[in-house]
């Protein structure tokens, strides 16, 4: 269990001596990181009543070509680069900002899988020369 609360120490490194005790709002969960596969969502109930969906599995993305202006779904073939962690490329593991391999071409993704239940990815322009 993640405890999402203030810090026990000063900036100065000195003890803060606390008023209360630890809340369960205070509670984080541990990541769910999603990979390629078969899509498969998981809900997550949030503070207030609200839900998450958190993206475990995808195997399409939403890409989005900035010079048409158009968005398709299309298949994720492969994980290219992870700079959240190199390890990631490995294991297939999608979140922002990495690279992924499609029919169209390379592709940034745009949305946090973990939280937003989707995939959204914009094309890269290819440099020539």
């Amino acid at each position: 269990m993640q405890w999402h609360g203030r810090s026990l120490r000063k900036p100065s490194g000195g003890k803060l001596r606390s008023a209360r005790k630890k809340r369960k709002y205070e509670i984080g969960r541990d990541p769910m990181l999603a990979v390629i596969g078969k899509d498969k969502l998981r809900k997550i109930r949030a503070q207030g009543g609200n839900y998450k969906m958190r993206m475990v599995a995808a195997q399409y993305v939403n890409l989005t070509d900035q010079k048409t202006g158009t968005t398709k779904r299309v298949e994720i073939k492969d994980v290219l680069e992870n700079a959240a962690n190199p390890h990631y490329v490995r294991r297939d593991i999608i979140t922002k900002g990495c690279i992924i391999a499609t029919d169209e071409g390379k592709a940034r993704i745009t949305s946090r899988p973990g939280q937003d239940g989707c995939i959204n990815a914009v094309l890269i322009e290819e440099d020539e020369g």
